[in-house]
């Protein structure tokens, strides 16, 4: 188990604060927790946030798309869209 510090954020929920040297020491005690129990850690190097280590948001494809349902796409946004398109990666199915 992981030592750390319980902060308040800004939206009042309890976030654990760990310092860079005990994350460095105990890396994979953190991966762990974000794997297993989805935690999420606030890393401090001398008295300041420098990082977060959380889970990654998982969304589809057809995430994206509901999104993009949701906005009209200008014409100076029409090439970044075009853009960001031909980087997806079809999701291999089983």
């Amino acid at each position: 188990m992981v030592s750390v510090n319980r902060q308040k954020s800004d939206n009042l929920i309890l976030m654990p604060e760990i310092s860079a040297t005990d994350a460095s020491r105990r890396f994979a005690d953190l991966l762990d927790g974000v794997e297993h129990r989805g935690e999420s850690y606030t890393i401090v190097r001398r008295g300041r946030v420098v990082a977060r280590l959380e889970p990654v948001a998982a969304a589809t494809g057809a995430d994206l798309k509901v999104l993009l349902g949701r906005h009209q796409i200008d014409d100076a946004w029409a090439g970044e869209v075009a853009a960001l398109r031909e980087q997806l990666v079809p999701e291999e199915r089983f």
